[in-house]
């Protein structure tokens, strides 16, 4: 679109955003309108269009990795096929309409209602599938949805919205039901978030501080940093080849993959063994890990700014930048650490196909290292733990400030939602108050509905102070 000599930039987008926002307005008005049985066809049927058709899962796979350069193409035809069903098997039967509860004994109904317009970030690493899993929630919901998605990635999400588009108008829905943002800036990202009725901020953190500080409810995300335990009881063959398939998938290009491990002693040297015959290679020389710290953080210590050219990053490529001789068979990078926080960058979140590895002597020591690490970077975010004892499982979870405690499952594969796990499929992970969060929990349908209570007189159930307070008086 060319912008006129006598408009500036901004009313140019404050106009164009606008557009966008009364073209959704109009289409969830007549969304408002419909019934459970219409809004269950249509979210089946965008997530058969999509997911459901592979010559589409396939095209959409080939350009996100052709436009990001992020991740490989097998993974992502493989988490759009099932994080799709995934979310619809959720949702399926969930009522979305009219009243979804009753409680007589209570004197309580709910009904649920749309939002209206949602404004959903959409982050380079999953510009194909984000737009559908939201897409399914919101139709669902009867609400629309204007997509802002990051530069690196608006064709694919552009092409994603046009084939859901498709499916709405041949099924007669009105298709600015989903809508794309064309050429994306951060100032149309801030717009559509300032013109919006909700959020939906998956992304970087600053994208999601944005959202937070723009007057308009919103669903952020944190900052991945998965810390994993492994204990003398666990399977340590098991663990290792969990913790290859979550570190290796889409290349670490997902915020779940394992950064840290954290080995007990006893059984550190057979685990690392365990982990080479997975395809991990182990740096064994300072000058190569202050060689790969260069590569991964090129101005630290100034910055602590990841380099673009390794994150989600094939292997052979993050060793010719950092200068590594390593085999062609090697999938992921191994490199020991002993402490956390700003001096010690390993700690962090490194998005690539690279490891941080502890060794532990008292439990207590290792849940200090995932809360140091986790403060540091991904507070609140994730962690596991491969083990058979019980006692470590829920001290971790007690003691950890996090959402997520992944028990002998790939990491990765777990957080948003797996066949073989009861977490919900969901692309968006909340972090909690410790990630700078509202929700503590997945992002799922619930969070795209506005609900009605209606309450009725009940019988007075009036506790006495007895069954209030028990003993206190005679104290």
């Amino acid at each position: 679109m060319n912008i006129d000599d006598k408009d500036t930039k901004q009313q140019y987008v404050i106009r164009y955003v606008a557009g966008l926002i009364q073209r959704a307005k109009t289409a969830q008005y007549i969304a408002e309108g419909f019934t459970q049985e219409r809004v269950d066809e249509l979210s089946t049927v965008i997530a058969w269009d999509t997911a459901g058709n592979d010559d589409v899962v396939a095209e959409l796979a080939e350009l996100a990795l052709k436009e990001t350069r992020l991740g490989d193409y097998d993974s992502k035809v493989a988490k759009v096929k099932k994080k799709v069903r995934g979310v619809l098997r959720d949702i399926k039967h969930e009522k979305t309409v009219g009243v979804i509860e009753e409680n007589k004994e209570k004197g309580l109904i709910k009904i649920a209602k749309p939002v209206g317009v949602i404004g959903a970030l959409v982050p380079s690493t999953q510009p194909e599938m984000s737009p559908i899993l939201q897409a399914l929630c919101s139709i669902k919901a009867r609400d629309a949805i204007i997509f802002a998605p990051h530069p690196r990635g608006k064709k694919t999400t552009l092409r994603t919205t046009e084939i859901m588009r498709a499916t709405l108008k041949k099924y007669g829905a009105p298709e600015d039901l989903i809508i794309c943002a064309e050429n994306p800036t951060v100032q149309m990202s801030q717009e559509i978030m300032e013109q919006c009725d909700l959020i939906m901020a998956t992304g970087g953190q600053p994208m999601v501080k944005a959202a937070y500080s723009s007057g308009t409810p919103a669903y952020g995300v944190g900052a991945g940093n998965a810390n994993i335990i492994i204990d003398e009881t666990a399977d340590i063959k098991d663990a290792a080849h969990k913790i290859m398939l979550s570190k290796t998938f889409d290349l670490s290009a997902g915020c779940s993959c394992d950064n840290s491990i954290i080995i007990h002693e006893s059984i550190y040297e057979e685990m690392i063994s365990a982990l080479k015959s997975e395809g991990g290679y182990l740096i064994t020389t300072l000058e190569e890990k202050e060689n790969l710290k260069k590569a991964i953080w090129p101005n630290w210590p100034t910055d602590h700014a990841l380099n673009r050219d390794i994150v989600a990053s094939p292997i052979e490529n993050i060793a010719n930048i950092a200068g590594l001789s390593i085999g062609k068979d090697r999938k992921f990078i191994l490199v020991e650490e002993s402490g956390s926080g700003a001096n010690y960058p390993f700690s962090a979140e490194k998005m690539c196909l690279v490891i941080a590895v502890y060794k532990y002597r008292n439990f207590s020591d290792a849940i200090s290292t995932v809360n140091e690490n986790q403060a540091y970077s991904g507070a609140g975010h994730s962690c596991g733990i491969y083990s058979k004892s019980k006692e470590h499982i829920m001290q971790l979870a007690l003691q950890t400030h996090t959402v997520r405690v992944v028990v002998n499952q790939p990491q990765s594969y777990t957080n948003t939602g797996d066949w073989t796990c009861g977490m919900p499929f969901t692309g968006s992970l909340g972090c909690g108050t410790w990630g700078g969060n509202i929700a503590s929990e997945n992002i799922v349908l619930k969070h795209y509905l506005n609900t009605t209570w209606v309450t009725s007189p009940i019988p007075s159930s009036i506790p006495t102070d007895k069954e209030l307070f028990g003993d206190l008086k005679k104290r």
